[in-house]
């Protein structure tokens, strides 16, 4: 789970007074506007698929933060097609779903399967939110071979696609991937980088995806882990002495 409240206040400052001087919407920090939301709520019926939602909304993060460096990509087809790109996931029979993308192996013909149906629910989904017609045909463009369409056609599905992938090396990512196959995070880590490295457009996101690999990285040190036994047996004193 994900720390949202703190577990103590070492500084012994006020809280509450530290809290006042943060800026109230720093670089960097993002939101869904109410267009995106609005087209998010409509998808994400459809992306309850092997923890797609979750995925989309980490990758959706991705794909903002390289927007910010390539001012000359279309925003407006980006992000809708990021947060339309897997939808197809819900057509495929659920059992074959992971087989689709097992390592050393896979189903080509279900990944292209769910782009095409992708491409279908994304075309009624921004109709129905009444999106930007001229835009509409890019976005689906770029879902319908958002995973097997090798090359990128234009910067705006870079970006898509790079936000897809650079994912697998998230905190999420590992730990999604690691439940799909069984497999312990070292494993995870080393499938997903093989998976990602050698394989972006983007030179922003390959930095981004080599930073997570090394901070994943760290997590399995066992200098890192003696870290967390340490702050364990601080923290078991500190009860014992309560």
């Amino acid at each position: 789970m994900t720390k949202l409240q703190p577990a103590a206040n070492h500084s012994g400052l006020d809280a509450a007074a530290v809290a006042s001087g943060i800026e109230p919407h720093p670089a960097g920090v993002i939101a869904l506007d109410p267009v995106l939301a609005g087209i998010w709520e409509l998808a994400a019926p459809y992306l309850k698929v092997r923890d797609n939602d979750a995925h989309t909304l980490y990758a959706f993060g991705l794909a903002r933060a390289l927007l910010d460096a390539h001012p000359e990509a279309d925003a407006a087809v980006v992000l809708p097609a990021i947060l339309l790109h897997d939808t197809g996931w819900s057509q495929v029979p659920p059992g074959d779903v992971l087989a689709a993308i097992a390592p050393g192996g896979g189903r080509p013909d279900l990944v292209l399967l769910h782009e095409k149906e992708g491409a279908r629910l994304a075309a009624d989904i921004l109709i129905e939110c009444r999106y930007d017609r001229i835009r509409i045909p890019a976005i689906l463009n770029i879902i319908d071979g958002h995973d097997s369409r090798r090359e990128a056609l234009s910067i705006e599905d870079a970006i898509v696609k790079d936000a897809d992938k650079t994912w697998r090396l998230s905190p999420h990512g590992i730990d999604t991937v690691m439940d799909w196959f069984g497999l312990d995070r070292g494993q995870a880590l080393r499938l997903c980088s093989q998976r990602v490295h050698g394989h972006l457009f983007t030179a922003e996101a390959q930095a981004m995806a080599r930073a997570l690999s090394a901070l994943e990285s760290v997590t399995l040190w066992p200098q890192r882990n003696a870290c967390l036994a340490d702050l364990e047996t601080g923290a078991a004193r500190s009860r014992s002495r309560a």
